[in-house]
């Protein structure tokens, strides 16, 4: 399988599937068919199979999938099989609230450091990781094996900080920044403009609905 090939539409959907069958591994269902799942996801049971066939198929006709070895399938395609270390780039609100969101370390995602460009607030305890200065993230990347930036910083900024980044050896960024990076092709971003998703809903809601 050439995972290059897989469109981004499929890796889109499974954390949804990760989820939903996570929900089912919880509540003890063993087996689930691919009608069974599409009537619980909303989806359509053709989808369902064509996605999960574009990593080698999962299930058997006429005895549907394993739950929990499906879900452990998926949480491997996903990355979720291994630990990465995160730091988080701005301690204002949206990053406190982030970096208090207990789910990242259940799923392996563990923030090992805050850095933000205040005085006031170094030092700072949010879940047993002090807010350092902005001046320690060089070292502290080079010392605790750092895969992922989480960025929740103004725009002004984000470009500069970015760019640093790169050059201390990220693989990849989480950004929260009103802004499109520019990196090299080799650093995977994740942008998440907030504002765009609530005009999308505004938008769904101002054509009457979906």
């Amino acid at each position: 399988m050439d995972e290059k090939s897989i469109p981004r539409a499929v890796i889109s959907r499974l954390p949804r599937y990760f989820r939903y069958l996570g929900e089912l591994k919880d509540d003890g269902v063993e087996r689930i068919s691919s009608n069974e799942l599409a009537a619980l996801m909303k989806s359509s049971a053709s989808q369902i199979r064509q996605d999960l066939n574009r990593f080698g198929g999962f299930g058997q006709q006429g005895y549907g999938y394993n739950v929990k070895n499906l879900y452990e399938e998926i949480g491997r395609l996903l990355g979720l099989d291994k630990k990465h270390h995160l730091i988080l780039i701005g301690a204002g609100n949206l990053g406190q609230a982030l970096a208090n969101y207990v789910n990242f370390e259940k799923r392996g995602f563990i923030i090992k450091g805050i850095f933000d460009k205040n005085p006031a607030i170094h030092g700072k305890m949010i879940r047993d990781v002090a807010i350092s200065p902005m001046e320690d993230m060089k070292s502290f990347m080079e010392n605790n094996d750092i895969d992922i930036a989480i960025l929740t910083i103004p725009k002004s900024e984000a470009i500069e900080v970015a760019k640093k980044l790169v050059e201390y050896g990220i693989r990849g960024i989480w950004n929260f920044a009103h802004v499109d990076l520019s990196v090299p092709e080799n650093i995977v971003v994740k942008n998440e403009h907030l504002s765009e998703s609530l005009m999308e809903l505004s938008y769904k809601l101002n054509d009457g609905g979906f």
